[in-house]
């Protein structure tokens, strides 16, 4: 049987050189789409930087954010007169992937063109709008979310969830659009181990001094602050140890503050962002153990990419991360007690034999379930089926 190649627009308010999971995603399932001989095109923010990517990406005149500096609002205007553009194109298929200007950028273009639209809904953003509209209290920023959340899903044609528990959420706001659960997965580079002794030597860490890692946001909503105050039960156990914090972000500030307060300056190094496919495989590699305590997840990618180099996790089980967490199969899952967390990151950071057990099986959990190929192909049926039911193949 002959399967139609699609032409898909790739709609986002963020993508590189902005560094998120939304990014990473996007990327990662572009590649593989283009490798399956897909067309696969992408309308993003202009950041006034060029990126490996520029030749499937058309870029938008944008604005800076306020209280969000890190990322950029696209101008809606210019983004329409895309329009005359993309009609040559022929595209099948508008696929959003954040919320904001190309939420409603989408919406205008697939009605002009009469094709279907999906949205992957990334974000929780219940737990997280009101860290950047502190103005709004809580309850009201959260009520907002779901109003938002419940309109914008019910007003596109399919709707991709990355784990079940995200869209166990939507449906209790009451999205009632067709829906699937696919995840992003890993490419084959993340499953080739990497350098991690290199890493170490970079960046003075002792061969033999106990390393725990966090990567991701460095973000009001990923809860970095218990994992600081975990840190304090974990020195009593173990007075070397490091914690390496990976990224970015607007709370960087706040988390530094802490730490000083807490003192602890000697036990904490923060590296920024690093490249994806060399030195952040060899910081994977070089922790002892992966720490993750953000419950706002829709996914959850860096422990997948943790496990792909064979590095253990410690994490609490919330929303997303529920989908990817099995006890023992690469992770051990901890409530967000403090002292809980301490204990089983101590218990890997002192068994080389357990740390190696779990490493090991969590490393075979990923390469055995989570390839972004077969993810790949999972948002191509998706796509069909979409495309049929709105009379388009």
């Amino acid at each position: 049987m002959h399967i139609k190649k699609l032409k898909i627009l790739f709609i986002s308010d963020v993508y590189f050189p902005r560094v998120n999971g939304v990014s990473t995603s996007i990327r990662t399932f572009v590649n593989e789409l283009q490798s399956l001989g897909h067309t696969v095109k992408l309308i993003a923010p202009d950041y006034g930087i060029v990126t490996d990517d520029e030749h499937w990406i058309s870029r938008i005149a944008s604005r800076s954010i306020y209280f969000d500096p890190e990322d950029k609002l696209m101008r809606y205007g210019l983004g329409l007169a895309q329009l005359e553009k993309i009609k040559q194109e022929n595209y099948d298929l508008i696929h959003i992937h954040t919320p904001f200007v190309a939420h409603y950028l989408g919406l205008k273009l697939a009605k002009k063109l009469n094709i279907p639209i999906v949205e992957t809904y990334h974000t929780f953003f219940e737990d997280y709008l009101h860290h950047y509209l502190p103005l709004i209290p809580k309850s009201m920023a959260k009520w907002l979310a779901q109003k938002i959340s419940k309109r914008q899903c019910n007003e596109v044609n399919a709707i991709v969830a990355p784990s079940q528990p995200m869209l166990d959420v939507l449906r209790d706001y009451g999205v009632n659009a067709e829906a699937a659960v696919i995840a992003t997965g890993l490419n084959a580079k993340q499953f080739q181990l990497a350098d991690g002794l290199s890493f170490r030597r970079q960046h003075s860490i002792p061969e033999n001094q106990s390393l725990a890692l966090y990567v991701g946001r460095v973000a009001h909503e990923k809860n970095i602050p218990f994992l600081l105050n975990m840190l304090i039960e974990l020195r009593n156990k173990k007075p070397d140890v490091l914690l390496i914090i990976a990224g970015e972000g607007p709370a960087e500030a706040s988390l530094k503050d802490q730490a000083k307060k807490l003192k602890l300056i000697p036990n904490i190094k923060f590296i920024g962002y690093m490249d994806r496919d060399t030195m952040l495989l060899q910081c994977y590699q070089a922790a002892d153990v992966f720490v993750f305590a953000s419950k706002s997840e829709t996914q959850g990618l860096v422990l997948l990419e943790a496990m792909a180099q064979g590095t253990p996790v410690v994490a609490i089980s919330e929303l997303g991360t529920r989908s990817i967490l099995v006890e023992g199969k690469g992770a051990l899952i901890s409530a967000e007690d403090e002292v809980q967390f301490a204990e089983k990151v101590a218990i890997l950071m002192d068994n080389v034999i357990d740390r190696k057990r779990v490493g090991d099986a969590g490393r075979e959990y990923v390469i055995s379930q989570w390839s972004a190929g077969k993810k790949a192909q999972d948002l191509i049926s998706f796509y069909q089926k979409t495309c049929s039911k709105n009379s388009i193949l």
